[in-house]
């Protein structure tokens, strides 16, 4: 695997059930924020992966061991309960870190990682954040910073499954991706199928067979338009109302 570039490749925003659009993507400068020198010095320090789609990164119950900055693709953090069914916490894109919150590698992790499409990432483990922390100021602050919006991620993921119903939490997501994702177009506003609705499901906190059916409610009255490659959002205000 060649070095990761300087500049990070551009993509998709991270995604997470919330209230407050504009704070979604907040975080996702961990490298971008320092200065060239001090990159140069967290990628002497760091160790680059490359995972595959649906690769773990790390496991529910593990040790922590650091954390991984991703450089290209998206990873999905998500909780296992006692039965097995799993509720995904976020989809988290370029420039963002993921294996917190004990960033200096102690504990267990409470959550899984694992590859939402192929992904680079820069391992860097505990200790040699710690020591990045203790000698550059501004790794501190990224670190801080990356730590406060994961933070607000799942305060947000907390509220919305405490206080909304799930056909609630449907409709805000298809408004997240709407706004994060879509494309106008003649009216409407058109999101490409990067999300299947077995993930749509472990979201909202749903079985698929529900999303399946509340999808076609939808459709038959006229909010949008599901099809193999698009979502079309045919009426938005319907969907905040």
């Amino acid at each position: 695997m060649t070095d990761a570039p300087d500049a990070l490749e551009a993509g998709p925003s991270a995604i997470f059930l919330s209230e407050y659009l504009l704070e979604i993507n907040k975080g996702a400068g961990f490298l971008s924020s320092l200065s060239a020198e001090d990159q140069k010095q967290v990628r002497r320090l760091g160790t680059p992966c490359r995972i595959k789609k649906g690769e773990g990164i790390f496991f529910q119950g593990d040790p922590h061991t650091g954390v991984w900055i991703i450089e290209k693709g998206r990873a999905r953090t998500f909780y296992t309960g006692p039965s097995g069914r799993e509720i995904t916490l976020a989809y988290w894109s370029v420039g963002h870190f993921i294996g917190g919150p004990e960033v200096f590698g102690m504990g267990r992790h409470v959550w899984s990682a694992d590859g939402l499409e192929e992904c680079d990432l820069l391992f860097i483990s505990g200790a040699s954040l710690q020591r990045l922390v203790r000698e550059i100021p501004d790794v501190a602050v990224a670190v801080i910073t990356g730590l406060v919006n994961k933070g607000k991620c799942y305060s947000a993921l907390i509220q919305m499954l405490g206080t909304r119903t799930v056909s609630e939490r449907l409709r805000q997501l298809l408004v997240i991706l709407a706004e994060t994702y879509g494309r106008h177009h003649k009216g409407q506003i058109i999101v490409d199928r990067t999300i299947t609705y077995d993930q749509i499901a472990t979201i909202v906190g749903a079985t698929r067979q529900w999303v399946t059916q509340s999808l076609d409610r939808l459709q038959s009255e006229g909010v949008l338009a599901v099809n193999r490659k698009e979502i079309i959002i045919e009426d938005m205000s319907q969907l905040l109302a």
